[in-house]
């Protein structure tokens, strides 16, 4: 959870840039109204007058918390526009898959979830197929581990309740700079996963490699890791 105020670009329009500020900053995590204050610098008046015009035009939605989220209009106003990550898995995804002869997905956390947002599958043999879209708990996988271990305090938190690992796993995941898996989110399959970041070094999404443990054996990061760290630079290099 942010603990201070954030600096956002001036444009120069008061009133713009700081409807901005306050949707940048529910985006980070929802909030109420006394963080999203700490979040922007704002004054409590003015948040509150901007966040309610925002839901009004559905950019932002109150849940019955009473936290902000981003608002369906985002997705609506989102759909017109290319998406640097998966133009960059376009060409990266095969590659990776074509080295290592398995099922590659990548993943973007959305909330305490992991949506795969693309995949390269290979022609023919046993494959661990998951489909585009799909929504995957962040409680088990290498995958979920590479998103819970660069994730805000508060989220952490919540996962490693119910999670099949603990705090010092993610603490070796950071450590070493990607993550394994063998027959946590399915029984028979094992998985590496590798950070992929932006260009300020943020935390975008995980690069997977997935398939059959007789296949790729129970350290399958001794196997892949090289590969896929190789693959996660490539995509960070196109954003």
């Amino acid at each position: 959870m942010a603990t201070g105020t954030a600096s956002y670009p001036s444009s120069g329009i008061g009133v713009l840039d700081k409807a901005v500020a306050v949707l940048q900053a529910v985006a980070t995590e929802p909030c109420g109204l006394a963080e999203l204050c700490v979040r922007t610098g704002l004054p409590r008046a003015t948040a509150h007058r901007l966040a309610v015009g925002l839901e009004v035009h559905r950019l932002l939605r109150r849940a019955p918390d009473g936290r902000w989220r981003p608002g369906t209009a985002l997705a609506e106003l989102a759909g017109g526009a290319t998406d640097p990550l998966l133009d960059a898995a376009s060409s990266v995804l095969p590659k990776l898959r074509d080295i290592t002869g398995e099922s590659v997905q990548l993943y973007r956390r959305d909330g305490v979830q992991r949506v795969c947002v693309a995949t390269a599958e290979p022609p023919s043999g046993l494959r661990d197929t998951v489909p585009i879209g799909a929504r995957l708990p962040m409680t088990a996988g290498s995958g979920a581990k590479v998103l819970a271990a660069w994730a805000d305090s508060h989220t952490q938190r919540t996962l490693l309740a119910d999670a099949v690992f603990g705090e010092r796993t993610l603490l070796e995941v950071r450590r070493r700079g990607w993550a394994q898996s063998v027959a946590e989110r399915e029984p028979g399959v094992a998985s590496v996963s590798a950070p992929v970041r932006d260009s300020s070094g943020g935390i975008v999404a995980a690069v997977s490699v997935s398939g059959p443990i007789e296949r790729i054996g129970r350290k399958p990061g001794v196997r892949w890791a090289a590969d896929l760290l190789s693959a996660a630079e490539a995509l960070t290099d196109r954003l």
